[in-house]
């Protein structure tokens, strides 16, 4: 087992705050957000803390996404893929990652694929339906009629078909009691690989 890197009074404290963020709502917090709760005036100051927690290998960036800081989970933790989050097959919702990981064993390749707990029926002509879990495998190109996470407008992402027109997007829902949506500024995440069903025993 690697040997935790040592850190200063401070970045624990932050470190335990983007965990404490994440057990109790699902996302880690935002940069202002840091800098409030600990009364850091100047954003530099905030990020200052959050670059030496990625260098020393305990948490993870991504970049243009407001809340988009994941706790690294120690690498003895077992196999999986990482579960990033909650994907609206409805209505659009707030991009979030979370610090989770499902093992589907080796049907799927982790450092390519990750999976999504699906909301929302708007899928469910597809066979995705509420509560499934789906394999996105991680890429920025689409076909159309591809099964798609899409970023919408910079802000939110929804589970939805691909389809490029003319002057916009189309991102088609899959049940005949909903409409599609249509944006100029889609960003492809990833493609469908796979759908993943736990289902209840009937008594």
């Amino acid at each position: 087992m690697q040997e935790r890197p040592k850190l200063t009074k401070r970045q624990q404290e932050v470190y335990d705050f983007i965990i404490e963020r994440i057990r109790t709502r699902g996302y880690g917090p935002t940069v202002r957000e840091i800098g409030t709760n600990f009364e850091i005036r100047s954003p530099n100051g905030v990020m200052c803390h959050l670059q030496a927690l990625v260098k020393k290998g305990l948490i993870t960036r991504e970049p243009n996404m407001s809340r988009a800081i994941s706790v690294v989970r120690a690498q003895d933790r077992g196999r999986g893929i990482p579960l990033e989050g909650i994907i609206a097959a409805g209505h659009p919702i707030e991009a979030f990652r979370q610090d989770e990981s499902v093992d589907f064993g080796e049907f799927f390749p982790g450092k390519t694929c990750y999976a999504l707990k699906v909301r929302g029926n708007s899928m469910v002509d597809d066979h995705i339906e509420d509560g499934d879990y789906v394999v996105i495998k991680r890429q920025d190109t689409a076909r159309d009629g591809q099964v798609v996470v899409a970023l919408v407008d910079g802000a939110e992402t929804t589970l939805k078909r691909f389809f490029k027109e003319k002057t916009r997007y189309r991102l088609e829902p899959a049940n005949n009691g909903m409409k599609p949506i249509f944006t100029q500024n889609v960003q492809v995440l990833g493609v469908l690989v796979g759908v993943v069903r736990k289902f209840e025993p009937s008594n």
